[in-house]
């Protein structure tokens, strides 16, 4: 079990410019990992509520169970729980809840765990690279009819973290754009395709 404050900035991409970047960093078709998320809450969306977002990550035969709250602009608090592929598919089921760590977390706030269930995924083809004491990640994430690409970068001090993602993003002539995450983006997807439904 791993809690940690994770600070990171995110700037979406378009096409060109997330293929354009891959060729800046020399990026072989072997270091692009796919990785994907199934995104739990209750039907009263008491996690969403709390700025919060839980989910289930697999990459590869690997899964993990992490809870992120909000802690500050671009910082956020993850308690993360390895779990095997077994309880994954439990717990994505609906069939019980094996993260413990994240379960306590939950507790706190009054979060009843047998109301939990998931309402979607989301698949990300992912590259991480050092860069400048931090991580740089170029995305390309696909859910519901959407596709879309971003670059991230993860520091451990936000001021300077802020500093390098603004030059980088000069660097390579890429606008600044006010960058939901992705369970946001998802979810804005999700309620657009409910109301073609109606419509």
């Amino acid at each position: 079990m791993a809690q940690h404050l994770e600070i990171e900035f995110k700037n979406l991409l378009t096409k060109q410019q997330y293929e354009h970047l891959l060729q800046q960093f020399n990026i072989p078709e072997k270091d692009i990992h796919r990785q994907t998320n199934h995104y739990f809450d209750t039907p009263s969306q008491a996690i969403r509520k709390r700025q919060s977002g839980l989910r289930i990550r697999q990459i590869d035969k690997y899964f993990e169970c992490t809870l992120k709250e909000k802690n500050a602009e671009h910082a956020h608090i993850e308690t993360t729980d390895e779990i095997t592929a077994e309880q994954a598919k439990k717990m994505l089921d609906g069939e019980g809840f094996y993260a413990q760590e994240v379960a306590k977390r939950l507790a706190l706030f009054n979060i009843p765990l047998e109301e939990l269930a998931v309402f979607g995924s989301l698949t990300t083809d992912r590259v991480e690279i050092p860069y400048k004491d931090g991580l740089l990640v170029f995305d390309h994430s696909f859910y519901l009819q959407c596709d879309d690409y971003e670059v991230e970068y993860e520091s451990k001090d936000a001021i300077k973290g802020n500093s390098i993602f603004d030059e980088f993003l000069q660097q390579y002539g890429i606008e600044k754009r006010a960058t939901d995450k992705k369970i946001a983006r998802f979810m804005k997807a999700l309620q657009m395709n409910q109301k073609q439904e109606l419509n």
